[in-house]
């Protein structure tokens, strides 16, 4: 019987055989690896709901996170180590206290340089979270010397990735023995990008429209000294409170004590513009679109 005459039928996706992950060449026709792949293909391609919100916020955030994973010299496919991270959700929060985009701790957030306390949590500051995370992942290209290694570093630690090595004899990522949180974690990445680069062969048929687009920021104000109450500079700027912090999700009070005069640098986003305006929604990878 042809699929079109049953009523409703789950189909097994398609499987590369091959994938190319920050240039590196990965064979997926081992029966070993053809398996683990096949489950992530398959979680994600069922997970409806996670997938799709995945697809619609990275409209929003890849135009962001790319340019600076080039500055940094990190390779463009990472991008997706921060979707399957936090599923790109911008106030994501582990059960262990691990936060924003790139899912860092509060100890290690400070050790990469981001501010963190009851006022300001850098964590969930899209650049200087991204720029912490791509300072990470340098410092692990340079002790392993293989992308899939650093990407294992990032969920399982450097400590108990470099032991795996040596006690191994083995530096690529995808040919260590990985406890299975680490092992599904590889195959998650290889899996969003196999996804994102081409969703409707998956079954995620989105239009333009309905893509989340990037926040219309209008300006961009400096503020150097206390913060009394956050929703009195929104209100200069004709925003409410939650619209500001929408924006600078950064902030986590309504104020701000600053007493060492540092500099905050807060985007001002467009009010007017900040209505749902399907015809003004563009794809950032029109692969992400059907016609």
């Amino acid at each position: 019987m042809p699929y079109s005459q049953i009523p409703y039928c789950a189909v097994s996706p398609k499987l590369p055989a091959s994938i190319t992950f920050a240039g590196e060449k990965i064979d997926l026709t081992s029966q070993e690896h053809r398996e683990r792949m096949d489950r992530e293909i398959l979680a994600f391609t069922y997970s409806h709901i996670n997938t799709m919100l995945q697809i619609k916020r990275a409209n929003r955030l890849f135009p962001i996170i790319e340019p600076i994973l080039k500055e940094c010299g990190i390779p463009d496919d990472f991008k997706y180590l921060m979707i399957i991270e936090s599923n790109g959700d911008i106030y994501a929060r582990s059960g262990v206290g691990a936060g924003g985009l790139w899912q860092f701790m509060e100890g290690t957030g400070k050790q990469y340089g981001l501010e963190v306390n009851n006022f300001v949590d850098e964590r969930y500051h899209i650049e200087k979270a991204t720029r912490a995370a791509c300072r990470y992942l340098r410092k692990m290209y340079g002790l392993f010397d293989n992308w899939m290694t650093v990407a294992a570093s990032y969920n399982a630690g450097e400590t108990s990735i470099a032991k795996r090595v040596e006690a191994q004899k083995e530096k690529d990522g995808m040919n260590l023995s990985l406890v299975p949180e680490t092992s599904r974690y590889l195959f998650r990445l290889l899996t969003a990008k196999t996804i994102f680069s081409d969703p409707v062969a998956y079954g995620f048929l989105l239009h333009s429209h309905d893509l989340y687009p990037p926040l219309p920021i209008a300006k961009k104000i400096t503020i150097k000294g206390n913060v009394d109450n956050w929703a009195d500079i929104a209100k200069k700027h004709g925003l409410t409170y939650l619209q500001l912090r929408e924006a600078n999700p950064w902030i986590r009070s309504t104020k701000m004590p600053n007493k060492t005069g540092k500099s905050y640098t807060v985007l001002i986003p467009d009010a007017k513009a900040l209505h749902y305006n399907p015809q003004k929604t563009k794809a950032h990878n029109p692969k992400w679109v059907i016609k």
